[in-house]
């Protein structure tokens, strides 16, 4: 006949679990050990907290927190409890670091460029102008003159709208006025920053061929860890295929693969 378990809490005891081998339970060990660092990531915890919300007895609590806090991933802070500690600091810059904006862009800018058979490009602020870091060609025949390491202007240009999303409409108007005096853009002053506040509420930038006649881009922020815009990305093709039906369309397309870079960078999303 056979018999009936009861199924063990997520986060049995370590007293009260049944005979694990080795590697089974240094498996444990080390999801706990992540799920209190996981705990104590946006605020302190004190020892009861950790024990209660990980079902943990305190025994084993203070025996995980000391070796966390011996190791400097956790930090404790008397009468108030456990933060995260300067090794994380530490690994957060090293992993920053290695999180190359174009490495970690790449397979999003293939991707897309296969998906919409377009050109896209990814650039980035450098002082006052837009430089292009990268790009990736489309299948159709047009010539998109832009090249890697080239600066263009923020106001006339997609990635440059979208880089400059997060700054003050005091900063467009100067920037407008000094591309303007160069040639820069093709529009009325009014009605350019009109449509930047509605790229803002839409998270996404426009060139209406004013950077080159008969070319159209849509544009999308690129954000770091901290949330600040570091990049931006772009889908460029001729007028012709860049209806404003199409545009709209391709807006959540290049919406998406800026924030699935984004993500790849360490950002993380407002809930």
């Amino acid at each position: 006949m056979a018999s009936t378990a009861t199924p063990k809490p997520a986060y049995a005891p370590a007293d009260a679990a049944e005979p694990a081998s080795a590697v089974g339970a240094g498996s444990q060990t080390l999801m706990r050990g992540l799920d209190l660092i996981e705990c104590v990531a946006h605020e302190m915890q004190t020892l009861g907290e950790l024990s209660q919300k990980l079902d943990l007895t305190k025994s084993t609590t203070h025996r995980l927190v000391s070796a966390l806090v011996d190791r400097g991933y956790l930090a404790f802070t008397p009468r108030s409890g456990y933060r995260l500690g300067p090794k994380l600091l530490e690994l957060g810059f090293l992993a920053q670091a290695q999180a190359d904006l174009i490495q970690v862009a790449r397979p999003h800018l293939e991707s897309l460029a296969a998906s919409t058979e377009d050109t896209v490009h990814l650039g980035v602020l450098d002082g006052d102008h837009a430089l292009y870091l990268d790009k990736m060609p489309g299948r159709r025949r047009i010539n998109i003159s832009s090249r890697v390491g080239d600066r263009q202007p923020l106001t006339s240009t997609g990635l440059g709208k979208a880089l400059m999303l997060d700054h003050p409409p005091a900063y467009w108007s100067e920037r407008f006025e000094a591309d303007q005096a160069a040639g820069v853009p093709k529009a009325d002053s009014s009605i350019w920053h009109a449509r930047m506040a509605e790229y803002v509420a839409e998270g996404r930038a426009f060139d209406l061929e004013e950077n080159e006649d008969q070319i159209r881009c849509v544009a999308a922020p690129v954000r770091g860890a901290g949330g600040k815009i570091v990049g931006a990305i772009s889908v460029s093709s001729a007028a012709q295929y860049m209806s404003n039906a199409r545009m709209a369309t391709l807006s959540d397309e290049v919406r998406h693969a800026a924030q699935a870079i984004s993500r790849d960078l360490g950002w993380v999303a407002d809930t």
